[in-house]
């Protein structure tokens, strides 16, 4: 039963593009998490990928791409993940690892982001003391931001503030219930951040 309510809820979000929503919470690992981050990017030079292979530390590597686009990899070689999805890449490894291990099951994480730095950039704007456009980096969420930018100012209307994301391809506004999380602690919208967030605080109406 609680799977088919949380099938509906994610039909509610789709034909609602547009309007503002509460974000979907993820009950998932960090790892899993991450992963599902970037999957939308395409891996370029500079970045660093993680490539983790289950049950054998010793062929799990992190590395930055070359520039050349190419990363090497124990008993694979050469591969190439520039241009390529980290899915793709993972797809790739996998299928010439099953030469040398029974059913591998590789994972490949883009863990830093460096040749997409302005597609991952995180953004604060409105009523906060020191707009801003900052590099996304792993575990920051809303409230990390909204102290980057220096904190509101007296103008603000923390209640009015939204999270603008890239969702299931169309851009959704999410609502944060900033003056909870400043005031009251309550931390359920502090939402962890994904590249590319845009955070937004209207000032008061008087």
């Amino acid at each position: 039963m609680k799977q088919l309510c949380l099938a509906l809820l994610v039909l509610v979000l789709a034909a609602c593009a547009g309007k503002t929503a509460k974000l979907p919470q993820l009950e998932q690992p960090e790892s899993v998490q991450k992963q599902m981050l970037v999957e939308q990017y395409y891996i370029g030079v500079d970045d660093v990928v993680a490539v983790n292979v289950w049950k054998n530390p010793d062929l799990s590597i992190r590395v930055p791409v070359r520039p050349d686009g190419k990363i090497s990899v124990p008993l694979v070689g050469e591969v190439m993940a520039g241009g390529r999805t980290p899915e793709a890449v993972s797809a790739e490894i996998t299928r010439r690892l099953s030469r040398f291990i029974k059913d591998p099951q590789v994972a490949v994480i883009l863990e830093e982001l460096n040749s997409h730095e302005f597609l991952s950039r995180i953004r604060v704007t409105g009523a906060v003391r020191d707009p801003l456009s900052i590099n996304y980096r792993q575990g920051m969420t809303v409230l990390d931001a909204v102290l980057e930018a220096g904190g509101l100012n007296e103008f603000a209307s923390a209640s009015g503030a939204k999270l603008f994301r890239r969702y299931q391809g169309k851009v959704q506004a999410f609502e944060i219930a900033l003056d909870d999380i400043l005031n009251d602690g309550q931390m359920d919208t502090n939402y962890a951040l994904q590249p590319g967030d845009i955070i937004s605080i209207p000032e008061r109406v008087f």
